[in-house]
């Protein structure tokens, strides 16, 4: 009431305020993973696990590698990013020593060890840390509430914890990365749980921390698979890049911009449904193979310390981490090694562009750079030696053939072959790279004169596009580089966004005028989409890209007429004036905002399964899987007689998951559409083992005593697992083994 005299204490303390962002954010990720069926126990379980046995121990030996604080949610970020590096090793030891059930002790060895030594107490009470920005907070708090929403559209209201009927769809790849969980959480070395002889020689990582996830949180695997990690590993991420940008550049709007750029603003494009052509960074890439998203979280911690060994300025705007960067550049290395092939390769490259530049630069060899490359080198030595075994999966150097030539070849009737070329790429620079042309305006108001840590964010920009135009794949990895490549690019062009602004001047009101502008472009885009795009479709590969062709032009001409109007337009808005450059790049970085929409919007028409390569997940399939693993020890292996996804033409799809993924044990030969040896040749590659898919099968068909007894003494075979959809198992079976559970589709007989 004016006049009165209401005491200054009356006001929402200061306090609550700059926790709020965290605390809305964090609620409303609650909300949405408990209207997706996570069981309010199992969200309290995994908080714990997350603050106690992951952030808790990460934060405090990053506290104690780092030189002085910045601030407390850059050292909660990367002590979360820390605490999943410790966990790997962790991990390991315990499982090969086959106490993994003891798991949950490793933090408490960590936190017990910074309460006994007096040295180290100190890192549990920091003093010193700069106040993050309330704006800031919110942007972030903002943008990890997008993305939940995103992801809650497309995957998690779309494929139950369990299949609750007959009629049950799920994406394919989810019950195949189920499996490398439940192989991780019971199994060491790590195999490939469909083929229980075959070594696993793949980025596994990522399921390890699933595994470590249920061992220490005593949470049951599909909800920490199809729940619970994906979407914290996603904030993870989006808060990384926000503390990323704001400690390489001083400025802490880079980092919110960069957020939103790399998890708001999507690929452009103008179809509907929306089409992929070239990939994508931030669609459903994260939630059907995890190991994306656990490799960002930990590529983007590592480029935050290698920026530190990059530049070592003394004089740089956020206090630098110190020698630690050391210790913890090559721990970040090792963990990157092992959850996406693509991340070093993407790191080294950026590290030899960096160390020309600043050779050419200073005309002294940058030391601490050349180190830094020769650990990433180091680092992917070992992954390519110990978890890959030398093996190429099928990725060759052929520059363009699976990434643009196929766009090209054979070339649209009535279209010159070099205007087709010239149309590919310019497809290509605007569905990909159209969120990262704020590189241009940095570039050009430093006149080409970078810092280090600059030169080092174009290198990684640059490399990874580079690296998918050099070489094919046949199931299309390689574009896997373009997504390692965005967490460099996206905080380079959020840089120069903030550049231009800052040169404009920008003052309060001028900002909200542009943000307002910002909000209301996208929601224009979203809504045009939404009534005007129609499906990209055709006899060539080239049709798919018209849409985006027509609809760039025609934006094109619009960008053009507005330059022109410009000064007279803004002659009424003073704030504005003078500021087209600024207001242009806005416009033109918000012009991807419509491509996680036109996701969800895909998905949401097909609610069972979600728009992605859905197949049938049977109840009954998975009530067999669970009793099996109900029942049995982790070293038994199961037999199945179920192989192929679909027989087309004779050939087996052989992309059969479920029953490895749901019953957490290894099977003799389940599906080995995903195996390594046969990557490069396609999911119809026969078995590499006829003969031991022969007495496999005869097992369910044919079975005698002696067969049996084989497959239990020398591949420790101890269940069958019968699906009589696909075959009625022989009544002999019924005398030899004994029949533990029918449920009229699926029976499992024990061996004796």
């Amino acid at each position: 009431m004016a006049g009165s005299s209401t005491p200054a204490a009356s006001a929402p303390p200061a306090a609550l305020l700059r926790w709020a962002p965290l605390l809305v954010g964090a609620g409303y990720v609650a909300v949405v993973l408990l209207a997706a069926d996570t069981a309010p126990a199992d969200l309290a379980r995994y908080a714990g696990y997350l603050l106690l046995a992951l952030i808790l121990p990460g934060t405090l030996v990053y506290r104690a590698l780092r030189r002085r604080p910045h601030t407390l949610v850059e050292d909660v970020a990367m002590g979360a990013a820390v605490g999943l590096v410790l966990e790997l090793p962790a991990w390991a030891l315990y499982a090969w020593l086959g106490i993994a059930g003891w798991l949950w002790t490793w933090p408490a060895a960590i936190v017990g060890l910074f309460l006994a030594v007096p040295g180290l107490r100190r890192h549990w009470l920091v003093r010193g840390y700069r106040p993050a920005p309330v704006g800031w907070s919110w942007s972030v708090a903002g943008a990890v509430a997008f993305f939940t929403t995103y992801l809650s559209s497309t995957f998690l209201e779309r494929n139950p914890i369990l299949p609750t009927s007959e009629r049950t769809r799920q994406y394919l790849d989810l019950a195949y990365q189920l499996s490398l969980a439940g192989e991780a959480k019971h199994q060491f070395p790590i195999h490939l749980p469909q083929v229980a002889t075959e070594r696993l020689d793949y980025h596994w990582f990522g399921y390890a921390h699933m595994a470590a996830t249920s061992l220490i949180g005593g949470i049951e695997l599909p909800v920490v698979a199809l729940r619970l990690t994906i979407p914290a590993l996603c904030a993870a991420a989006i808060v990384l890049t926000a503390v990323l940008g704001w400690r390489v550049s001083g400025r802490p709007w880079v980092g919110a911009i960069a957020a939103v750029l790399f998890f708001v603003i999507g690929e452009t494009n103008f179809t509907d449904p929306v089409t992929m052509p070239f990939g994508t960074q931030a669609s459903f890439v994260i939630w059907h193979g995890m190991s994306m998203i656990y490799s960002w979280v930990l590529l983007i911690a590592l480029i935050a310390v290698l920026a530190d060994v990059v530049d070592r300025r003394a004089d740089r705007p956020v206090a630098p981490i110190g020698r630690g960067a050391f210790v913890l550049a090559p721990l970040l290395m090792f963990a990157s090694s092992g959850a996406k092939a693509s991340s070093l390769p993407v790191v080294g490259l950026a590290l030899a562009f960096t160390a020309v530049a600043l050779l050419i630069a200073t005309r002294r060899i940058p030391w601490a750079v050349v180190a830094a490359g020769a650990a990433t080198a180091a680092a992917q030595l070992f992954a390519t030696a110990v978890l890959y075994r030398f093996k190429a999966y099928g990725v060759e150097v052929d520059p363009l053939a699976s990434s643009l030539e196929p766009y090209w070849t054979p070339p649209p009737d009535g279209w010159p072959g070099p205007v087709v070329v010239l149309a590919v790429v310019a497809a290509f620079a605007v569905n990909m790279q159209l969120r990262v042309v704020g590189i241009g305006p940095l570039l050009w108001l430093r006149r080409g004169r970078l810092e280090p840590v600059q030169w080092f964010l174009l290198g990684g920009a640059l490399a990874g596009p580079a690296l998918y135009l050099l070489l094919r794949q046949s199931g299309g990895a390689n574009q896997y580089f373009t997504r390692a490549g965005f967490t460099f690019a996206v905080v380079l062009s959020a840089w120069g966004y903030v550049l231009l602004a800052e040169r404009a001047r920008l003052g309060r009101r001028a900002v909200a005028v542009l943000g307002a502008f910002a909000f209301a472009l996208a929601v224009a885009l979203v809504a045009v989409q939404f009534r005007y795009a129609g499906p990209a479709s055709g006899e060539i590969m080239f049709d798919w890209l018209r849409p985006l062709l027509w609809w760039s032009a025609g934006l094109a001409v619009l960008a053009v007429l507005a330059a022109g109007l410009w000064r007279p337009a803004t002659t009424g808005i003073a704030a504005l004036r003078g500021r087209g450059a600024i207001a242009l790049l806005t416009a033109v970085l918000v012009v991807g905002a419509p491509g996680l929409v036109m996701d969800m919007r895909k998905s949401e028409r097909t609610p069972n399964g979600g728009a992605y390569a859905n197949i049938p997940l049977p109840k009954s399939r998975v009530d067999a899987a669970r009793w099996a693993r109900d029942h049995s020890d982790p070293g038994d292996v199961l037999a199945t007689n179920v192989h192929c996804l679909a027989v087309v033409n004779g050939w087996c799809d052989a992309r059969s998951f479920w029953l490895s993924a749901y019953a957490e044990r290894r099977v003799l030969v389940e599906g080995w559409g995903f195996a390594p040896r046969v990557a490069s040749s396609g999911s119809y590659t026969p078995f590499w083992d006829q003969d031991l898919l022969r007495r496999n099968d005869a097992a369910f068909t044919e079975p005698t005593g002696a067969g049996l007894r084989e497959l239990r003494d020398r591949y420790d075979v101890r269940w069958l697992v019968v699906d009589r959809s696909v075959g009625e198992e022989s009544p002999a079976l019924g005398r030899l083994a004994r029949l533990r559970f029918d449920n009229g589709r699926m029976a499992v007989y024990e061996l004796p």
